[in-house]
């Protein structure tokens, strides 16, 4: 089994949008765990659309490249389009962070919001 951290945002219907990639991911991984939702501002659009934040652990048998593939299936399934994010609209955005112990997403592991959903599901 491997063990997958994810974080997961919206700047778009962010409520329905992580409510939905819940239930999807939920119905992909029964072990996944989330932390509470954390509402920022964001990083690198000029837009002032504040993100919805949440980040989760599960465990999967799948190899990282199809867990990869899954939770960008995911993001397309909500809406989100390749062009949206010039567009700084995010409907759905999943992001592995880490697959067992290699970190995927270094710089991602140092925001505050992932920090705190790390202490989250210890």
């Amino acid at each position: 089994m491997h063990k997958c951290v994810i974080c997961i945002g919206s700047n778009y219907n962010r409520k329905e949008n992580l409510f939905f990639a819940r239930q999807k991911l939920a119905d992909l991984f029964p072990s996944i765990r989330f932390t509470s939702e954390q509402e920022t501002q964001p990083l690198f659009f000029r837009s002032p659309a504040l993100f919805s934040n949440q980040v989760a652990q599960f465990f999967s048998e799948a190899e990282e490249e199809k867990v990869r593939k899954e939770l960008k299936a995911i993001e397309q399934s909500a809406g989100r389009r390749p062009g949206d994010k010039k567009e700084e609209k995010i409907c759905l955005d999943i992001d592995l962070l880490t697959f067992d112990d290699r970190v995927l997403k270094p710089e991602d592991l140092k925001r505050e919001y992932i920090m705190k959903g790390l202490e989250e599901l210890k």
